[in-house]
């Protein structure tokens, strides 16, 4: 007679929030949608943002493209975590569905630069794991951003002139990861992910569980 398989233990858990931040080109978006793609538990902070959609992207799924008056009601009404102005654009991370997704114990991917990485660590430490991405090299950064195809040439120049400045800035993360290979990034990203999952303070139904062992000895 075959053994009854036992069953997955669960403990209750609070999601957690993930931060990707890297130069532009550096592939951080790359990284970010093969996350969401492989793992379920994982739902992606969609940012409100002043600039114009880009051909490839669409409204909701990427960022929630909206004007600059109701971008400032937003700021005001404090519904945002973060906000920040970015070549000439602005955009936050709207707060209510964060924290829904936290509750429910899901975790949030959070695709931002460091100026809301700031915002947050500053707001939601506990809650937050924060992540770096470097290009190996320069020369890549900078054939990435024009294979890609989406900014034009003077867009590009600008992305570039700013490389130094978001540099500057790794060492205010929780994890490095060079992306000279995207599976082996993403398999660094994954495994950082685990870990902080398994944190017991992201674990509040564990003493219940604990308790449930020692009533049994």
């Amino acid at each position: 007679m075959a053994k009854k398989r036992q069953e997955k233990t669960v403990i209750a858990r609070r999601g957690l929030m993930l931060v990707l931040s890297s130069p532009s080109g550096a592939g951080k978006t790359t990284l970010s949608r093969r996350l969401l793609e492989l793992d379920d538990n994982v739902t992606l902070s969609i940012s409100v943002t002043t600039r114009k959609k880009r051909p490839s992207e669409m409204q909701g799924r990427d960022y929630y493209f909206i004007d600059r008056r109701r971008f400032d009601e937003l700021v005001e009404r404090g519904e945002l975590l973060e906000w920040a102005e970015v070549f000439d654009n602005y955009y936050g991370t709207p707060k209510k569905p964060v924290m829904d997704a936290l509750a429910a114990g899901r975790d949030v991917l959070f695709d931002i630069d460091w100026q809301g990485t700031q915002q947050l660590r500053e707001s939601a430490r506990p809650d937050m794991a924060s992540i770096f991405v470097l290009p190996p090299s320069i020369p890549e950064l900078e054939r990435r951003l024009h294979t890609r195809a989406e900014d034009d040439y003077e867009t590009i120049h600008r992305r570039m002139a700013k490389v130094a400045d978001e540099l500057s800035h790794w060492s205010e993360y929780d994890y490095v990861v060079i992306n000279d290979d995207l599976e082996t990034a993403y398999s660094e990203v994954k495994t950082i992910l685990t870990a902080e999952r398994l944190k017991r303070e992201r674990q509040p139904g564990l003493p219940d569980f604990v308790r449930r062992l020692q009533a049994k000895l």
